[in-house]
Order: C-alpha cells, then structure tokens, then sequence
C-alpha cells in the first residue's frame, strides 16, 4: 500500500526573530512521546547486535558459493537522497539477437535484491528480532529500521562500488512490455552509481550518459512507459504519494508543502511491481508462496473520495473511472497531491495469503489478486525494510533452481500473515497518529478560525447512536463526520453544532475548536 511519508525540513538561517517556542521541536516533542507511548523500539537488544557484528565479520564466506558473478553487469541503484538501505539495483538492455533467448524478446531487466538471507540465520537472534517488528517504521524525524544497521545500511545494502550478495531477476519482456520469461539465482554483484531520483531525472531528460549506465537510464524511461500502459490495460493504477514536508516559516509558524513525485520515481516503481507480478506468477507455478492481494475498492470509499475531490477543486465527472482521473493529476499541484494523498485510503484491506506451507492444505487461492495493480502479485524487492519479502524471496530462489523450498520457510508461511497483519496495523497506527501530531501542530494557535472546506463524510443513525450510548450521550447529541480544508490541506473531525446538521458533499465553513499536539487531536464545527 502507497504510504503517506512526511518529512522534518530545518531551516539553515531563520530571517526573522527566533519563535518563544520552536515548531520544529514542538513536533520533534510530540513524536518522541508518540513512540514511548507506542513502545517504537530505539535500539536493537545486545544479542541482536552481537549477531548482527559476527555475521558481518563473516560474511566474506557468503559471496562465492553458489553464486553467479555478475559483478561486471553496471547496476545502479535509485533511491530518496540519504538512503543508505538499498534494496535494489538495475540495470536494463535490449535483448539483442539471443538464439537462447524466448522468441520475440525486446528487453533484459536485470533487478539485484538484496540476499537478506545470506545474513539472517533462522531462528537466531536477528530473526526473532525482524518477526516482532515486520516493517522499517517511518517519521519524520527518523525511522525505525527492521534490520540492525550494520546489516541495513552496510554488509547487506547494495552500495556503491562494494560486492554484495544478491538475489538477481532476470526479466526478459517482448516489444510491448509482456513478460515472456523471468528467473531469479543467487548472485555477487556491484552497484556502479549510487542516484537519487532528482539525479536520475536529470539524466534521462539530458539523454543519458554515453555508457552502459545512461543507456539504460534511458530504457527505464521506455520500459516503464510501455509498463505503465499494461497496467493501465489491466485495469490497474498506481499512485504517486508525493511526500509532506513540515517547513518551520519565517515568521515562527510553519506549513505543509508537498514534495512533487518525478517521472523518474514512477518508472523505477514499475521495475519492482514487473518483479513482483513475475514472482507471484513463478509462485503460482511451484504452488507455494506468498501474495500480496488487494479487495476492489469500498464504494462508500470511492464515493468519501469524490468528495474530497470536490473539496479540493478537482474536476472528476461523473463517468470517468478513478483508474482513468488518476493519470490525468500531477503531484506538482498541490491540490492534487493532497489528493492522491487521500486516495491512499482506498487501498484498505490489503493482505497477504499465503499457501503451501507446512500444514497447508495445497492449492493456490482462486482469487488474490491486487486490485490496484491488475495481476496477483507478491512482495520480493524491499527484504531489508519488510520480512515478507526475504520469504518471498527464497521461495523463488528455491523454484528457479529446481530445488526444494527450505523447511524454514515452509515451516514460517502460515503464520507470515498474521505477522505482517500484526506489525502493519502498528505500522499504520504510528502513521495516523504522526498525520494527527502535525496537523494539529499545523493549526495549533487558530482557534477560533474558519475555514473553507467540504463535509467528505458522516456517521449513518446506526453508528451514532452506537457512539452515544458508549459515551452516554442523550439522543439529541451532534452528528460526527470528517471535513477536509481547501487550504491548508487537512482531513479532520467535525460535527455540527446543536440544531445544525452536516451537509454531506457540500462546501463549508468549519470553525477550528481545537487543535492539541500533546493529545494529536484537531476538532472542527459547522453551524
């Protein structure tokens, strides 16, 4: 599921008086808080960090056995500036005049993963330690990592100009973009260039590098076109979720701007939604694995979504599908990206279903297909940052080499969804209450203020008389629903006021009552 990220921005020179009181460290604060009261782990136990320090002072041991040298294949890897856990490193081609090759073959994606594997023992300290959290967290001050960084951010992580261990795909698509074969094996690899994706946007617009690198630079472009246009075909859509800068102002306030998506971030994502597509097709294949499935939208979500479009300003007719209005916004505007930061709520109920494991019975679920991406699908290209995937993985690795699927992993997939179940409703709890924390930090201090915006949803007769008799409240209490401002962009709690009932759908003047960081609450009225 696309997540919401906001990141902390610092101004390096403040041009007016110093604030009495920093919003920057006033969210800083109440972040902090948030995790102790989440119990958001700030360091990793002694024995998970002894482990983690062995295995890499042995992990020279791990790269020659087994694994095909493709140390002279030019990876580069494409990642937010900062990132030092790289997951991943491409490199693409054409496919060339290969007798070998499947007929009608067009490209060669090469996708190195990092071999989580070859560093996490089974059953270790390290393990035990993934299976609690299941996902790298993200703040905006920070992140909480799956994997020690010694792993994460070195031995493991697919730097530049260092040999790593890698499960490398191998994904040959004809003239249109099709899979026609993919295989994945147990790799050393070497990533040249280490690229954000401003740096990678700047070379594919400046016609790419005369090496193998821009070259492929340059067939990213092309591939994640004619990608795009299959999904499209599919019925699928992806959404580019710009990410939410806290930007302290210059006059001791501060805002939220958005920070657009670049072309060059969406083509890179197809490269790993291919990957995935091609995994949970080899996963059908051997009848064992994991997907990642995806239930069509909630109507009543899709209807919550058009309204917020019409609180925003965007013109969604009638009769154009979400999967076609999707195309049509750029996450420059910031009204749609505040958009497509909303729709991010429609990806709900997202699960993974896994089958052949130890106890299972066999078979491969008739219906687990993502929605939002058009094909069954499964997680293998972020092990360092999600567990599901370094299972995924090595199930894979095992189907295309023509070996059994390790005991370990057979014996951990039934229960893989109730863990990633688990940790990603945490996940989501800290992400909610991080939205909570700015916003109301956004509008601490306006009380009393009102603001354009649209009613986008309301509590039916059922529910609210369900949340009064739990709050002990007469019948006569207000109705709740959600509004979502014009300006700043924000989606909060509303209700009417005694006598006054909310306008589902139709434009408003909401009244800030409250906006309380310390308890990341924010409460409007209409009437």
């Amino acid at each position: 599921m696309p997540a919401r990220h906001l990141r902390l921005a610092r101004s390096a020179e403040p041009t007016a008086p110093t604030p009495s009181v920093d919003p920057a460290a006033t969210v800083t604060g109440a972040l902090a808080a948030l995790r102790r009261e989440m119990e958001v782990p700030d360091s990793f136990p002694a024995a998970v960090l002894a482990e983690a320090e062995a295995v890499v002072r042995d992990g020279g041991a791990v790269l020659g056995e087994g694994r095909v040298d493709l140390r002279d294949v030019p990876f580069v890897t494409i990642d937010p500036p900062g990132s030092m856990d790289l997951d991943q490193a491409l490199h693409l081609e054409r496919a060339g005049d290969d007798p070998a090759g499947p007929a009608g073959a067009a490209f060669v994606v090469h996708y190195a993963i990092a071999d989580v594997g070859a560093f996490v023992a089974p059953g270790g300290a390290i393990d035990a330690e993934v299976h609690e959290r299941g996902t790298t967290l993200y703040a905006p001050d920070g992140r909480t990592p799956l994997h020690p960084a010694e792993l994460s951010e070195g031995a493991a992580s697919l730097l530049p100009d260092q040999v790593r261990p890698a499960a490398a795909w191998r994904v040959v698509l004809d003239a249109r973009g099709e899979i026609l074969d993919a295989t994945v094996r147990r790799a050393v690899v070497r990533s040249t260039r280490r690229l954000t994706y401003d740096e990678a946007q700047a070379a594919i617009d400046a016609g790419g590098a005369q090496d193998a690198g821009g070259a492929a630079l340059l067939l990213l472009r092309e591939v994640g076109e004619l990608r795009r246009a299959r999904e499209r075909e599919r019925g699928g859509v992806s959404l580019e979720v710009p990410e939410q800068e806290i930007v302290p102002l210059d006059d001791g306030t501060f805002g939220l701007e958005f920070r657009s998506t670049l072309p060059a971030e969406g083509w890179n994502a197809q490269i790993s939604l291919l990957t995935g597509i091609a995994a949970a097709r080899l996963m059908r294949a051997g009848g064992v694995g994991v997907f990642r499935a995806l239930p069509e939208a909630d109507p009543r979500d899709l209807a919550r979504l058009r309204r917020t479009a019409r609180a925003l300003g965007i013109d969604w007719p009638r009769e154009t599908a979400y999967a076609d209005l999707v195309p049509t916004l750029d996450s420059r505007v910031p009204r749609h990206a505040a958009f497509l930061n909303e729709a991010t709520s429609l990806f709900r109920g997202a699960s993974y279903e896994a089958f052949g494991g130890t106890g299972q019975e066999p078979g491969v679920p008739d219906d687990a297909a993502h929605a939002a991406i058009g094909a069954e699908y499964a997680h293998v290209t972020a092990p360092l940052r999600r567990l599901v995937d370094r299972y995924g993985t090595e199930v894979c690795l095992a189907l295309c080499a023509g070996e059994d699927v390790p005991r370990w992993v057979l014996d951990a997939l039934p229960g893989l969804p109730r863990t990633m179940a688990r940790t990603g409703q945490r996940a989501g709890s800290y992400e909610r209450a991080i939205v909570d924390v700015v916003e109301a930090a956004l509008l601490s201090g306006r009380e009393g203020e009102e603001f354009d915006g649209v009613v986008v949803d309301v509590e039916d007769d059922r529910e609210r008389g369900r949340r009064l008799e739990r709050e002990g409240g007469d019948a006569s209490g207000a109705r709740r629903g959600q509004v979502v401002l014009t300006d700043p962009a924000v989606r909060a709690p509303v209700e009417g006021t005694e006598g006054t009932d909310l306008p589902l759908g139709d434009p408003v003047r909401a009244t800030l009552r409250e906006a309380s960081v310390a308890e990341r609450r924010v409460r409007f009225t209409v009437g």
